[in-house]
């Protein structure tokens, strides 16, 4: 018998109307599969759930597989609970559930212990051992279980399915005003500052040097990006100006992501700071002296002043 524990938001064992997948990001595409679930559910009387899962299945089944999440379980909860679903359900993910058939799966998961009464499936999704089955038989098994099973349509965005795969190319390919557009929200980096190379301080441009620890997030294409900073214990937001890549003017070396905060006094190190990426401005490049990439990053940090003033005015 595998490991089939759980835990909820909002505890509880009611009937309900649910659906199921990883969500990362919880874009565009997830919210309008969840605001189905949350349908159907009123049209029943039913509670609505959702069930994800607390690592990503792939990461189970090939342990040198790199998830590049748009989202942290933390995080993707939290999101979740926005759209104002009843509950949700995180599955431990295991050798032993990814074993199951998509039968024993809907048998001893969905309806013995979430009391599952209708499930709503995204378009693309699979699930049950090596993903061999698909919705007409969910729909099947479903009919021996008490589980009807529903299919919902794609959610497209400029006649684009909005995936999770289709915002990590946009982040891949630095285009960070499409990855918003299909989230719906910035995409956003979280980590704690560590000591860095402190260059920047020398230029006049000191940086908080961010440490993602072990979250497993992508970090969009190497650049200079126009970001919003939030600091761990300010309510504020603050302009910055954000560096991803090797450093290439000081001999390169190691990945850093190096984040300008305009307007900041303080010691941050040790401080949480989470980066909410508006554009890329720039690629990186080698400069010829030290005195030339901090004319440079004048430039770069007047220019993102000016938009980021720009669009906070825009959405007042």
């Amino acid at each position: 018998m595998f490991d089939n524990s759980y835990y909820t938001l909002n505890g509880n064992s009611r009937p309900c109307v649910a659906t199921i997948g990883f969500f990362d990001g919880v874009h565009r595409g997830h919210q309008f599969l969840i605001s189905n679930v949350m349908e159907e559910a009123r049209r029943s009387g039913l509670a609505s759930l959702v069930i994800t899962f607390d690592r990503h299945p792939r990461q189970v089944l090939n342990q040198d597989y790199q998830p590049q999440l748009l989202t942290t379980l933390e995080r993707k909860l939290q999101l979740i609970a926005l759209t104002g679903v009843d509950n949700v359900a995180v599955l431990r993910f295991s050798k032993e559930m990814a074993a199951l058939s998509a039968k024993e799966f809907m048998r001893q998961v969905l309806a013995e212990r979430l009391n599952v009464k209708t499930l709503v499936i995204g378009y693309d999704n699979r699930f049950g051992h090596d993903r061999t089955e698909g919705f007409d038989d969910y729909v099947a098994y479903g009919r021996e279980l008490g589980i009807e099973v529903v299919q919902a349509k794609s959610y497209t965005l400029d006649n684009m399915k909005v995936s999770s795969s289709l915002i990590r190319s946009f982040l891949e390919g630095g285009e960070a005003e499409m990855a918003a557009r299909c989230l719906s929200r910035p995409f956003e980096l979280s980590g704690k500052v560590k000591k860095g190379f402190q260059e920047g301080r020398k230029l006049g441009f000191p940086t908080a040097n961010l440490d993602l620890g072990d979250s497993g997030l992508l970090i969009p294409k190497d650049g200079v990006y126009a970001v919003w900073a939030a600091i761990d214990g300010h309510s504020r937001l603050f302009p910055a100006m954000m560096g991803i890549g090797s450093r290439p003017t000081f001999g390169g070396g190691q990945l850093s992501l190096e984040v300008n905060i305009i307007g900041f006094h303080g010691n941050l190190y040790d401080k949480q700071v989470k980066v909410r990426f508006v554009s890329r401005v720039r690629d990186n490049r080698k400069f010829d002296s030290a005195d030339s990439l901090a004319e440079q990053l004048r430039k770069d940090q007047e220019y993102i002043i000016k938009k980021l003033n720009k669009e906070s005015k825009e959405k007042q």
